[in-house]
């Protein structure tokens, strides 16, 4: 859900750009310069922060403590989930600025492009989004547990030893899927309700534009402000082989490949106190319980140009 903030004031902002280096494939150095360029006539000060990894988070914090009124991110789904954990609930504005593989967030405020992104901060409109965190951390696209996790374990293997791109991350999932192993144990409770679940993969997701693209259902909760969990169905290599090509033909079906709880709130328990867990594309290893919530309007963004009705179809 989103609500609208009064406009900008670019020409006495503080603006720090924060450059995530690993970022994306084309020339960093170009892509500077273009916002550089743009960027430098229209706001009060520009601060480029480069920055790694870790200090991606930290480097966000920092401005906020200095007192910039815009933190721009140049980088992916993982770069754009590091700056809004370290700007929900502040009065600074977050400006995604997309420049990893698939983007997710940006795009699903309407920013195909860069160049999108850049139009959107020149014209100064400011909306408020809700997000979700488990155990008190923002995730903006998608939080998992199971098969996924370690899916993106062996794509930064093959990342680091072919370089990266959509046709490998496919590669990488294939890959994952016929590795399969036991299925999972996992106790959720929704709305003071528990029930033991057994299943390979658990996909809790905020972002309507992704479940869109795959053709799931969904989208319409998470616009209102919900989770939405589906849990695979299949606990075969076969079964989720065959859920995997549905997917990929935007034919997989609710009942048949998953089951969807709808919510804004879950606990979720499981067996071992850490779990390896997957938070918009990156891993980490969290301690259980994990208790999910929605924080409506915590994170102030910047709106794409034009009227809502006419961002995406």
């Amino acid at each position: 859900m989103t609500s609208t903030f009064p406009d900008l004031d670019l020409a006495r902002a503080k603006v720090t750009l924060i450059l995530n280096a690993k970022a994306g494939k084309k020339d960093a150095d170009a892509r500077v310069e273009e916002i550089r360029a743009r960027l430098e006539p229209a706001v009060g000060k520009l601060i480029l922060r480069p920055v790694r990894g870790s200090e991606i988070a930290r480097a966000a914090r920092a401005a906020v403590d200095e007192g910039s009124d815009v933190v721009a991110a140049l980088g992916g789904d993982g770069t754009q989930s590091a700056v809004a954990g370290a700007l929900a609930g502040t009065d600074a504005v977050m400006a995604p600025l997309p420049g990893g593989t698939f983007n997710y967030f940006a795009r699903e405020l309407g920013l195909e492009t860069l160049d999108d992104a850049l139009d959107a901060l020149l014209a100064g409109k400011v909306e408020a989004r809700d997000v979700g965190t488990v155990n008190d951390r923002v995730f903006l696209n998608n939080l998992s547990f199971g098969l996924y996790p370690h899916m993106l374990q062996r794509r930064e293997a093959i990342y680091d030893r072919w370089g990266r791109s959509r046709l490998l991350a496919y590669w990488s999932a294939l890959l994952s899927v016929l590795n399969l192993r036991d299925p999972m144990h996992l106790s959720l409770t929704v709305d003071g309700q528990q029930r033991d679940i057994y299943t390979p993969l658990a996909f809790i997701a905020r972002s309507a534009y992704q479940l869109e693209s795959f053709g799931m259902d969904g989208a319409k909760a998470v616009r209102d402000g919900h989770f939405a969990l589906f849990v695979a169905r299949g606990k075969s290599r076969r079964a989720l082989m065959a859920a995997s090509i549905r997917l990929a033909l935007g034919k997989v079906a609710r009942g048949e490949d998953f089951d969807l709880v709808i919510s804004d709130e879950m606990l979720i328990e499981t067996r071992r106190r850490r779990k390896l867990v997957a938070l918009d594309g990156e891993k980490a290893r969290m301690s259980a319980p994990f208790r999910l919530a929605m924080h409506p309007g915590a994170l102030k963004v910047v709106a794409p140009v034009g009227k809502p009705g006419e961002r995406r179809t």
